[in-house]
């Protein structure tokens, strides 16, 4: 498969990983929208929400109590978590992922690059 998360997940693509198991890679976006931008990803490969099956009930409860780890770990007061579903919705990659965003000094902060590409 060619998918860049896939390669990523078997470490076939260096990164820094903030947390991983068995089933879940977190990884910083390389082109954040915040101070912090962490991907939360399946290792098992997955296009989107979108595509979910019932197996798959415990993979988004581990994106998002991964994503409730690392905010913790990163001393985050406050952070947003999303997930965007197709094209249409700004889905770059077609794998499965959470963003995990926070880190801003002002609340108003982060409206400053959330209401666009993702």
């Amino acid at each position: 498969m060619d998918c860049v998360f896939c390669k990523i997940a078997r470490k076939e693509v260096p990164t820094e990983v903030v947390a991983e198991d068995a089933q879940i890679l977190a990884f910083p976006d390389h082109k954040p929208k915040a101070p912090v931008h962490i991907l939360v990803i399946p290792k098992e490969h997955i296009q989107s929400i979108a595509h979910l099956e019932a197996n798959h009930n415990d993979v988004i409860a581990k994106l998002i109590y991964t994503a409730k780890h690392v905010a913790a770990e990163k001393g985050l007061k406050g952070y947003k978590l999303a997930f965007n579903v197709g094209r249409a919705g700004g889905q770059l990659v077609d794998h499965l992922h959470l963003h995990l965003l926070g880190g801003w000094d002002k609340p108003e902060d982060w409206k400053k690059g959330f209401l666009g590409d993702l």
